[in-house]
């Protein structure tokens, strides 16, 4: 998997873990090796200037995400598609505010934010509680598997 990842945020941000981190999730979400993804994080006036533009939202957020090619997720049953997933962008400074609420560093929450955007392209949303109670699972199975699999990851390290 192809995973492009541009820190345009001035933050010091250990691009190979999110590099890491996408290419698994990827993997664990079966999707086409040959498949392709952008992650970028942005600074606070380049986040809400997208924010505003494409959700009509005051002020930055922490995740956006830009689908390109509507590929799902396979399974065992179906062979997926390569293509072009599209665009992760993240906030680090909006990143590392909800980091400090939330009791544990920014490499975590860049974790847990960049995992949200991917399922956000591959069509998994939260509007719905149903919806909240799939994506929601997802996300925290592949987190934790993710710094089972890795010693040092999860709690910053």
């Amino acid at each position: 998997m192809t995973v492009e990842l541009n820190n345009e945020s001035g933050a010091d941000v250990d691009e190979e873990r999110l590099g890491a981190l996408s290419r698994y999730v990827l993997k664990q979400m079966q999707i086409h090796p040959q498949a392709e993804l952008s992650v970028v994080l942005l600074d606070v006036a380049a986040m809400t200037q997208l924010n505003e533009e494409f959700m009509e939202e005051t002020g930055p957020t922490d995740v956006l995400a830009f689908p390109m090619d509507e590929l799902r997720p396979g399974d065992e049953d179906t062979d997926p598609e390569p293509g072009l997933l599209g665009d992760v962008v993240l906030c680090a400074e909006v990143a590392a505010r909800q980091a400090e609420q939330a009791g544990h560093g920014l490499p975590d929450e860049l974790d847990l934010l960049c995992t949200h955007g991917i399922l956000h392209l591959l069509g998994y949303d939260h509007h719905e509680p149903d919806e909240e109670r799939q994506m929601f699972g997802i996300q925290a199975r592949l987190l934790a598997a993710w710094q089972a699999e890795r010693p040092g990851v999860g709690g910053d390290a």
